[in-house]
């Protein structure tokens, strides 16, 4: 960057580059735009970014990808990128690649593509053969009513329909049957959502379904390619990333515009549009709290967010446990919409576990993921310290007592799903709310960003315009979380600059 005299005007200055700013960054560079991402991390991507312990690699936050059959949307969106090509991805198991289990040991698969997934659910469930049936027809009805994710250009805003934002996900699967180990596994995958009883929209549950149905595969060696080949076309258009960059506040004209963002180390990056990648609440404490409307501002920083996580990540002892190509979502309670208030004696009672696939070994898993559910409130005696690779901070040995107690803890109940699982493990690490926090920006690592709620669906709904004139909001909380929802959003983010009817056709014609 150079000196304020000479300094270089960016025709976009993008806040955070998780793959909402990079999909912002990747549209708009193609479009021949001047384009910057700061990114106050050493690491890019977000929810992307991988670690590495023991010469074990970690993903942080993509364990599996839908929607990537040919043809589907997310393989046209990655085709328009230009990576398609270049990610390494596996695809799982045709007839099992998520498994709903529980506490009794009784494990429900689910397919890949609508037939299959119904076919062999109704072999589980026979007496409940139209209860199946018509929640996939829903699950394709209420996906039709979302354009986007059709490839399709729409001049209404689905978003605000009432009639699909208002269906809320668990009483409309308790609408189906009375029986109740079929609606166990109709949402024994809601950890893909951190889905709440009275609250998570059927229209959530039904997006993230169609996707893992429609294609569901490994990243190969790590969701962290995705960032990487994303970064690689941005800089082929002559766009530029840069790391280490903490923005902290910005510097208006007497219009109200923004003309430039402040660092922590005092630089400044002029530009004519700004688009913040960053948590709604965090971005209004960034760019001036001042600067918009109390009622905005109080909505959006009284949203409740989804709960964040507790991640365990083992390295096993080589070759002594088999590669999984399949995840499994492990329940211990009866209803597995309780998971998200959980008691903190019997946690974990709901988890997800994977196994990466790491091309080196193979047959054999190089490590295991487990995920599940915690309140950041079980950290907040911590939360005035930090510690990232860009900003290292040390936490003190109770904080580090508290997450070796946790792990034993996920450990130990794994060890009711794998039998002698505790032999086999080289190294345990894991990663809390905060590290969450640290690493993607927002208040109490939340898992997915703001909780949507079928109850009131128009106060979760975050538009991209703000009443600054040129700062746009992109990522999670626009359209929906995942790599699907946020390269959505991603979309309708830029339409504000790039005509919609050119844009989705150059991706149906990818």
């Amino acid at each position: 960057m150079q000196s304020s005299a000479g300094q270089k005007e960016y025709d976009f200055v993008i806040v955070g580059s998780g793959l909402g700013g990079l999909a912002c960054a990747n549209i708009l560079s193609m479009e021949g735009h001047s384009v910057i991402v700061l990114e106050k991390n050493h690491q890019i991507g977000g929810h992307l970014q991988v670690y590495s312990r023991d010469k074990s690699i970690f993903d942080t936050g993509v364990h599996y990808v839908g929607s990537m059959d040919e043809g589907e949307n997310l393989y046209q969106f990655f085709k328009y990128f230009g990576v398609l090509d270049k990610l390494k991805i596996k695809r799982m198991d045709e007839d099992h690649f998520d498994v709903i289990r529980f506490d009794d040991g009784s494990e429900y698969p689910y397919a890949q593509g609508f037939e299959k997934f119904e076919e062999q659910l109704i072999s589980y469930f026979p007496e409940e053969k139209t209860a199946i049936q018509t929640y996939c027809a829903k699950i394709i009805e209420i996906c039709r009513k979302f354009p986007l994710y059709n490839l399709e250009v729409s001049n209404e805003n689905y978003q605000m329909d009432d009639n699909v934002t208002g269906l809320n996900a668990h009483d409309y699967i308790a609408s189906l049957t009375d029986n109740e180990k079929l609606r166990n596994v109709l949402a024994g995958s809601n950890l893909l959502y951190a889905g709440v009883k009275g609250k998570t929209p059927f229209y959530v549950h039904a997006l993230i379904m169609k996707s893992y149905l429609s294609g569901a595969y490994k990243f190969i060696d790590g969701g962290s390619q995705i960032a990487i080949q994303m970064s690689k076309v941005i800089r082929q258009h002559g766009g530029e990333i840069r790391k280490h960059k903490k923005v902290v506040s910005a510097r208006y004209n007497e219009r109200g515009e923004i003309t430039e963002v402040v660092l922590d180390n005092g630089e400044t990056v002029k530009g004519k549009q700004f688009i913040s990648n960053v948590h709604p609440a965090v971005s209004i404490d960034i760019f001036g709290s001042e600067r918009f409307l109390n009622v905005y501002k109080n909505r959006v920083q009284g949203l409740e967010n989804t709960i964040s996580t507790f991640l365990v990540h083992i390295s096993f002892r080589e070759k002594s446990f088999e590669y999984l190509n399949y995840n499994i979502y492990q329940h211990h309670i009866d209803n597995v919409w309780d998971g998200v208030s959980y008691d903190e004696e019997t946690w974990p009672q709901t988890y997800f576990v994977c196994t990466p696939y790491i091309s080196r070994t193979d047959h054999y898993a190089d490590s295991m993921s487990i995920m599940t559910y915690m309140n950041a409130k079980e950290t907040a005696r911590w939360s005035d310290t930090s510690s990232t690779v860009a900003e290292p901070g040390e936490r003190d040995t109770e904080y580090l007592a508290f997450k070796k107690a946790k792990e034993i803890q996920v450990i130990k109940k794994l060890e009711e799903v794998f039998p002698g699982i505790s032999d086999q493990i080289k190294a345990v690490h894991s990663a809390s709310p905060l590290t969450f926090r640290d690493y993607i920006g927002n208040r109490d690592g939340s898992l997915y960003g703001i909780l949507k709620d079928s109850g009131s669906t128009a106060r979760t709904q975050i538009n991209t315009k703000t009443k600054i004139p040129n700062l746009h909001l992109t990522g999670q909380n626009i359209s929906l979380h995942g790599i699907l929802g946020v390269t959505v959003s991603a979309f309708i983010t830029c339409f504000a600059f790039v005509d919609k009817n050119i844009l989705v056709q150059k991706v149906k014609n990818a």
